[in-house]
């Protein structure tokens, strides 16, 4: 049995796609679908069940293994950066995690983890993901220290080299569709720019970056799933990794490839950023890729413009914008 936690949500049911593609269905879905969108991810994809995530909790604590456990692909989190409640996350991304992971040790099976590019904070020490240097990464907002607290936590049991934990970058692509506010820019801007012929993005407030100038790695969804496959196929590969193209890009950039893929002429507005986030922003990001090529990783990066394009014309300008198994 493989095991997707966060199944339904966004990259837990493209990974959920990406093992049918594989020829893979014998799956457990693991989600707390309660009253969101989520399960419209799940339909027209492949997999044995479903458990909520306090019912497999509950099953792990005990111990034994009823799903004889090949892999557990650990998506589940609350992924919100302005989560407020600390003890929240505290359980539901960092303590989680801990027993899943145990429960993977305890039964040899592989264990892949969500991390996030949030640990980097404001990248003063950079974006590498050099295990020696995560002591001193400090994130900004609690959903970053969540996932950096795990990290830590891996490094010091001395699992990081039995297990993958992967920091995303900024993720687009299908099946965000629930996530409101959090949904990426990309699905934001096709709707605003079908509503009102333009897009809205926050002004600058450094010198060194004009309006718009803002850069940030943008990876398509589709690569994600690829990459995590390519790890459940080399189970001697362990450590954290970045997952990101490896180039910063402009939201200007990113503006302008969303409309050349829905064939309108740019028009872009910059409006105040809220000033709640204006100390947390991140200016600058850009994963470095190397450790991930060397250990032999040979996914082909998508390019911002042709991963918008894929998106905008083969899913949200269609009446079914799902990733479908069948």
């Amino acid at each position: 049995m493989y095991i997707v936690t966060g199944g339904a949500g966004f990259i837990g049911s493209a990974m959920v796609w990406k093992l049918n593609r594989m020829g893979i269905d014998d799956i457990l879905v693991v989600d707390n679908l309660s009253t969101s969108e989520k399960w419209n991810n799940l339909v027209g994809l492949k997999y044995q069940d479903y458990l909520h995530r306090d019912q497999f909790l509950k099953f792990i604590l005990e111990g034994e293994d009823p799903f004889e456990t090949e892999a557990v692909v650990h998506m589940g989190a609350c992924s919100s950066t302005t989560e407020l409640d600390a003890d929240f996350l505290m359980e539901n991304n960092y303590r989680y995690t801990q027993y899943v992971c145990r429960f993977c040790m305890a039964h040899g099976a592989r264990f892949i983890n969500a991390s996030s590019a949030a640990t980097y904070g404001n990248g003063e020490f950079g974006f590498d993901d050099d295990e020696d240097g995560i002591d001193r990464l400090r994130p900004l907002n609690m959903y970053g220290y969540s996932k950096q607290l795990f990290d830590l936590w891996a490094k010091e049991a001395g699992l990081l080299d039995q297990i993958v934990s992967l920091k995303f970058f900024n993720v687009f692509g299908p099946n965000e569709y629930h996530k409101d506010d959090m949904k990426s820019v990309i699905c934001k801007a096709h709707s605003q720019i079908l509503e009102t012929g333009k897009l809205k993005l926050f002004k600058s407030y450094r010198e060194e970056y004009p309006h718009g100038g803002q850069k940030r790695d943008f990876v398509y969804i589709k690569d994600c799933v690829d990459i995590m496959a390519w790890f459940l196929e080399n189970p001697d590969k362990g450590g954290i990794f970045n997952i990101g193209t490896g180039t910063a890009r402009t939201w200007n950039d990113l503006a302008n490839a969303v409309f050349a893929a829905m064939n309108h002429e740019p028009e872009i507005e910059y409006i105040p950023m809220p000033e709640t986030i204006r100390d947390k922003y991140q200016y600058f990001t850009q994963a470095n890729m190397d450790k991930l090529k060397a250990a032999g990783c040979t996914v082909k990066m998508t390019s911002l413009e042709d991963g918008a394009r894929d998106y905008v014309q083969n899913y949200l300008d269609k009446d079914d914008r799902y990733l479908r198994s069948r």
